[in-house]
Parts: structure tokens; C-alpha cells; sequence
């Protein structure tokens, strides 16, 4: 059975570092034998999440909808002060519209966790808040996670990484995500 793992992240800064190590964390999945669907810039600028208001702009249809059909996810933010951007945020804000699903918000799925920061504090702390979330989204954050100091790490335009152990890392989080979601559903 083919499983789907979404990830999420980004910044509105287009191929930021955040967004190139989800798509390594992806190619983890990918090579899993997990399809992969990314949801990143320019997808993440929705309105802020008001529950009250019920009309959604279509790419916070689309990203529900992912997240809804998804059996793992994995959210790559960059550090912003120390935790969760904004952007990535209002992203997992609209998680609440999958609360009267019959698998409510992530409930039940593995969730790969990574932070990108210029600094070790910001991007551990990053790492901290993104496994709270998970865990108040009902998520199963995976044994493996990632805090990546962006001024020891680069990735380039073709998918490389500058440290062969954090891509390997982030590619473990990512099979972690698909393989976990094989066990689940089997």
C-alpha cells in the first residue's frame, strides 16, 4: 500500500534553507516508497485562521485537504526568535478544521519535526515548539528530529546539503514518517 506523507514549511523567501531540507526530509519519504506532497512559500500565505470564518482561499483548501488525506506529515520552520514562524504557524492553525474528523487534527499519524536557524538556541528551541504542537495536534512526533544551525549548514538548488549527516538525518526523519504511516495503515 502506497502511503502519502504532506510536508509543510518554508518561508516566503523562495528555495529558503528551510524549504530545501524539506524536500531531503521528502526524499527520505519518497524513497520509502511514500508519495510525497509539498506544501511550501508562496502555498503558506493564507489569511490569519479564524475559525469564525468559514470561506477558505483555495490554498487553504488545498492544504487542509493534504493534511486531511495524509497518513504522515513533516513541518520544517525556520526559527524566528527563537521558535515557529509566523508563516508555518497560521499553516498548522488551520490543522483545527480537521477537528470533526473522524481522525481529528493529526491524530494518529507520524509527524517528522525540523528547524532551521542561524544559531544552535534558536533552531533547538524552533525544534521544541514544532514537537509541542504535534503533540497538541494529537501527531506522534518521529524518534528522530532536526535542529540545523544554517551558519554551519547550506543546501544547494539541486537537493545538496553542505554536511552529509544532516541530510542523512533529515532522509531518516523521513522514511521514519512513511514507515511508520505503512504500519498504521497495513
Amino acid at each position: 500500500m502506497t502511503v502519502t506523507v504532506v510536508g509543510v514549511g518554508g518561508s516566503l523567501r523562495p528555495n529558503s534553507q528551510s524549504e530545501r531540507a524539506l524536500r531531503i526530509a521528502l526524499s527520505g519519504a519518497a524513497d520509502a516508497g511514500a508519495k510525497v506532497i509539498e506544501v511550501c512559500g508562496p502555498d503558506l500565505v493564507l489569511p490569519f485562521y479564524d475559525p469564525a470564518v468559514a470561506d477558505r482561499p483555495d490554498n487553504a483548501h488545498r492544504l487542509v485537504e493534504a493534511l486531511r488525506r495524509a497518513d504522515g506529515v513533516v513541518l520544517v520552520s525556520p526559527g524566528y526568535h527563537g521558535t515557529v514562524s509566523g508563516l508555518v504557524k497560521n499553516a498548522l492553525d488551520y490543522v483545527e478544521d480537521l477537528r470533526e474528523d473522524d481522525r481529528p487534527y493529526l491524530d494518529g499519524r507520524a509527524v517528522g519535526c525540523v528547524a532551521a536557524a542561524r544559531g544552535w538556541q534558536a533552531s533547538v528551541t524552533t525544534l521544541t515548539a514544532l514537537r509541542s504542537i504535534v503533540h497538541a495536534l494529537r501527531g506522534w512526533p518521529t524518534p528522530l528530529g532536526s535542529a540545523i544551525n544554517s551558519r554551519e549548514v547550506e543546501f544547494d538548488l539541486e537537493g545538496g546539503c553542505s554536511d552529509p549527516t544532516v541530510a542523512a538525518t533529515l532522509r531518516t526523519i523521513g522514511r521514519q514518517v512513511a514507515e511508520f504511516a505503512v504500519s498504521q495503515t497495513g
